[in-house]
C-alpha cells in the first residue's frame, strides 16, 4: 500500500496550488487553502490512500531528512542512523522490500559504504508531504547521485525517494532509480 504513495506524491508535486488559489483542469475544479485541498468529484479514480494533503510537516523534519543524505554523502554513518527509527521499513530500487531494526541497517549500508571511495549528491528538488486524513508526513526527493567505488567504477542514477517521518525519525523509506545513460 506504501508503494501506491509514490503516484500521490507525484500528482501532489504536479498539480499543486498555491495557497487560496483555484484552478480549472478540464471540468474540475480544484480549490486550495493552507489547511485542505478539495478534489474534484469526476477523477477516474479514487485515492486508496488519502487524496487530502497539505504541507504542514516542520522545517525541522525537512532539515533532518535533508541531512540524512549529506550524512551519507561524507560518509558519516553514525548520523545518518541518529535519524533513523529503532525500526525502519525499506523498499529499495531493486525491488527489495524489509523491515530492518537501526543495527541491521547500519550493517548494511556499512558494508555498501565502505565499499565507495566517494559520494556525490545533487538535490534537485525536495516536497513536504502532510496526509490530512492519515496524520502521516513524508518528505520527497529528487536528486542525482554518482557513486565512485574503491575499484575505480563509477555508477550514477537519478533517484526518487519518499521517506515518512514519524516523532522526527524517519520510520519507512523507499528508493526509485533510473540509472543514467
Amino acid at each position: 500500500m506504501k508503494q501506491l504513495i509514490i503516484c500521490y506524491c507525484l500528482a501532489f508535486f504536479l498539480f499543486s496550488c498555491k495557497d487560496n488559489e483555484t484552478k480549472t483542469k478540464g471540468m474540475a475544479t480544484v480549490a486550495t487553502d493552507s489547511t485542505t485541498t478539495k478534489t474534484a468529484t469526476d477523477l477516474p479514480y479514487q485515492a486508496l490512500y488519502s487524496s487530502e494533503w497539505n504541507n504542514d510537516v516542520s522545517d525541522a523534519d525537512l532539515k533532518m531528512v535533508l541531512t540524512t543524505y549529506k550524512d551519507w554523502e561524507n560518509n558519516n554513518l553514525s548520523g545518518l542512523l541518529k535519524s533513523m527509527a529503532d525500526s525502519v521499513e525499506i523498499d529499495m530500487s531493486s525491488g527489495e522490500h524489509s523491515k530492518k531494526t537501526n543495527a541491521d541497517l547500519g550493517k548494511m549500508w556499512s558494508t555498501y559504504r565502505d565499499s565507495l571511495s566517494s559520494v556525490k549528491i545533487t538535490m534537485h528538488a525536495w516536497n513536504k508531504m502532510h496526509s490530512i486524513d492519515k496524520k502521516d508526513n513524508y518528505i520527497v526527493t529528487w536528486y542525482d547521485e554518482t557513486d565512485t567505488y574503491k575499484n575505480g567504477k563509477v555508477d550514477s542514477a537519478s533517484y526518487h525517494d519518499i521517506n515518512q517521518v514519524k516523532d522526527g525519525k524517519i520510520n519507512w523509506y523507499s528508493q526509485y532509480k533510473r540509472p543514467k545513460k
